[in-house]
Parts: structure tokens; sequence; C-alpha cells
């Protein structure tokens, strides 16, 4: 069994688990990546990885069902199921490590930065909560904020390094937030997320310009500076006359599509650990 933070509850209330399962939550994705991958060590370990069998630039689809499966069985499975997600994650990251004389030395083991990846993902829970139920008590974030320390959690990090509360995470988000650096090799691919630049062409020229208006608008601004993607009132408008639009249309959908791709995921991803699959 993995061990959680104490008081952790077993499944999700049922409000938690609705705002969990909205596909209209994904606006904040591309941001999150950039998050995770802002300290340069995090940036560089994906950017130079070998292991490219799950690399977004070759095989967008493919690392994208990983992220979200990810995503998933962790918020949503049972204990079996991380427990194999989280053998199958430590064999990979096994191999990700500097090689010697590199510039920036790091290692996917890293619990330092298992602990940042973990805290980013949880920002992005919660900027999706306040975009599909903004009106969410305090209560309920507080569970969403326990619910996610199981990205750490299934990432190796001990529980015991879960900051306490909202409170407590705060604090050590500002802290953290210091090392917040890029390179010229890390913001170059970065800058390929926001754009969509991994995509063909066609994709990319018809939804890079937009989401890249997206990822800006949900970035903290010491990250959209390191980035440096511009930002005015103009874009602002753009950006939250998007969100409008979007949340507007997706609470008119039936359940399943307003669900999708997750509820699509969530299952995908429980059918290949069942079955012995791959799952990264």
């Amino acid at each position: 069994m993995i061990e959680d933070v104490p008081g952790l509850a077993p499944e999700p209330s049922p409000a938690l688990r609705r705002d969990i399962m909205n596909g209209l939550g994904l606006l904040p994705a591309g941001a999150n990546v950039v998050m995770q991958l802002a300290r340069l060590p995090v940036g560089h370990a994906v950017a130079t990885s070998t292991v490219t069998s799950g690399a977004l630039t070759r095989h967008p689809f493919k690392r994208t069902r990983t992220t979200l499966g990810y995503v998933m069985i962790s918020l949503l499975g049972t204990d079996d199921e991380r427990r194999q997600l989280r053998r199958e994650v430590a064999g990979q990251h096994r191999s990700v490590r500097s090689a010697p004389g590199a510039s920036v030395s790091f290692s996917a083991a890293d619990p330092d930065l298992q602990l940042w990846v973990a805290a980013c993902m949880y920002r992005g829970a919660l900027d999706a909560m306040r975009l599909v139920d903004p009106h969410a008590s305090p209560a309920l974030l507080d569970e969403l904020f326990q619910r996610c320390s199981r990205f750490a959690t299934t990432l190796q990090v001990e529980p015991s390094r879960w900051p306490a509360d909202r409170v407590a995470f705060e604090d050590y988000w500002a802290e953290a937030s210091r090392s917040v650096e890029m390179d010229d090799l890390s913001r170059d691919y970065l800058l390929g997320i926001a754009s969509l630049s991994f995509l063909p062409r066609p994709l990319a020229a018809a939804f890079g310009p937009l989401h890249r208006v997206i990822t800006a608008g949900f970035l903290p601004e010491p990250f959209r500076r390191q980035l440096g993607l511009a930002w005015n009132p103009s874009r602002e408008r753009v950006f939250r006359a998007t969100l409008a639009i979007a949340v507007a249309g997706h609470r008119r959908l039936p359940r399943a599509l307003r669900e999708f791709p997750l509820n699509v995921v969530l299952a995908d991803a429980r059918r290949r650990l069942a079955r012995g699959r791959a799952f990264v």
C-alpha cells in the first residue's frame, strides 16, 4: 500500500470528483507544463532526455495520454493502480540524469524536484477548479489540496514533505518559486509547447497563437517573464473572452461530453494497468 498524507479520504467526495472529471479543466494544462519545467534541472531533464519513447516533441499524443493518465490515476486510482504506476514511473526516471560535466546537473529521482513537479500539478488542478467551479467552498478547496498530495506520493515523495495545509503550501510555493529560471535551451523548448510547434504544421498554425495566449494567461507573472511572453490589456481581453466562451459552451454539454476526454483517459489508463501494458 502507498503511504499517503494523514487524513486523506480513500475516495473523493462527489463534488470533488465532479470537478476533477471536467474536460474544461484542461485549459490550464499548457501553462502547468511550463511551470513544472520552469526550474533549470527539470527543464534540462526533459529537453535533453534520451528517453524519446514518451517525448512530447516526438510523440505528442502518446505523451498527452500518459500525462493525463498519471493525473487521473493519481487522483482517482486504487492503491494497486497507483503502486503499478509509481513502479513504472520510477523505472523510467532512473535513466534520466545529467551526463558528467553537463552545464546543469539533474536527476529525475531528486525528491526536491519531484515535490516541485507535484506542487505545480496541484496549482494546475487549482486553476482548473477555479475555472469549472468558481464558487468552490473552502472545504472543497481543502479537499482538493489533500487529494493532490497523491501527485507527490505517487512520485515517491515522502508524505511528510507535502505541506500540512493550503497556508503552508503558499509558504512553500513562495520560497520554491524563487528558483524559477530558464536558459535558452529550456526557454526554446517551453516556447515550443506554448506555441504547439510539436504538432503537425497545419494544427500548430491554426491553434498555436490562441494556445500561446491561453498559456500566458494562466502563468503567474514570474513564469511569464522568464519565458518572455509579452502580456498587455489586449491579450488579457482575448484570454478572458476565450475563457468566458469556453465555460458558457461547456455548461450546455451533456455529462459524457463535459467529462471528455478525461473519462476516456481514465478508462484507458485502468485498462492498460490491468493488462500489464506499458503505461509510460
